[in-house]
């Protein structure tokens, strides 16, 4: 459990006041509470076959890279990045990805995190609202959810198509708000591996938001983003949330 290294840094009791005026977790999927085995990469790589790129080129290789670095955006604005100016090539390139995408996870490539469903179940019972987001479509973050038998475990379920923008955007954060009737956002606890998970919480004004490192980015990335405090996956929440003992978080003002 990691601290971030700002000035004026609180105490773990602080965490504590925080966690009781929580009343929704917007808590991420691909990395944070799902993994894949590394099925993303397989279907980035269908999608760059079929829009014609050599996969013994440099260019793939750097595609690919980019599309690490920018984990946790919406899938189609990665591929509108990538083929900026090309439109139509960035939507083909998307609807190939998803496709492939699904198919594989409708194989069963797709598995919970150990102790996702237990702590997304406790954040219910401590009284908070869920919504699972993601940068996938519509169509994939369902068949996700079916295949771990997770509809109906989330008040609320949404994509970048759902809220207008994607993450590092605060768009989604900001309609579970309006969409859970919330009177503050500082009533958010946001959970994320990416620096976008954390970007998009600080600019929702988000009360608490947590990284975790069981995804895409490193602890000192996610400190780095500005992430209040980090822990090594989502089952250490909890302990988080009810920690009392030791500093924890650094000292944003909320």
């Amino acid at each position: 459990m990691t601290v971030n290294p700002v000035a004026g840094r609180t105490t773990a009791q602080d965490v504590t006041g925080r966690a009781s005026c929580l009343r929704l977790a917007v808590v991420d999927m691909s990395g944070t509470t799902v993994t894949d085995g590394g099925l993303i990469d397989e279907a980035l790589s269908d999608a760059f076959l079929d829009a014609g790129e050599d996969p013994q080129g440099q260019r793939f290789g750097s595609m690919m890279d980019f599309a690490h670095s920018a984990m946790g955006l919406s899938k189609l604005g990665v591929f509108r990045q990538l083929y900026e100016g090309e439109p139509e090539r960035a939507l083909l390139a998307n609807a190939v990805f998803e496709k492939s995408y699904d198919r594989l996870v409708a194989r069963g490539g797709v598995q919970a995190i150990p102790g996702a469903r237990e702590t997304m179940e406790w954040l219910r019972e401590a009284g908070m609202q869920l919504c699972l987001v993601t940068g996938f479509g519509r169509h994939t973050q369902n068949t996700i959810l079916e295949s771990l038998g997770w509809m109906g475990l989330a008040d609320l379920s949404l994509c970048p198509e759902d809220a207008g923008r994607g993450r590092p955007h605060p768009d989604m954060i900001l309609t579970a708000v309006l969409a859970l009737d919330l009177d503050d956002v500082r009533e958010v606890l946001v959970v994320g591996d990416t620096t976008a998970d954390i970007q998009s919480g600080l600019r929702a004004g988000a009360g608490l938001v947590a990284g975790v490192l069981s995804g895409a980015h490193s602890e000192f990335a996610l400190r780095a983003a500005g992430a209040d405090a980090v822990v090594p996956s989502i089952r250490d929440i909890p302990g988080l949330l009810r920690e009392g003992s030791r500093p924890l978080l650094g000292g944003r003002q909320l």
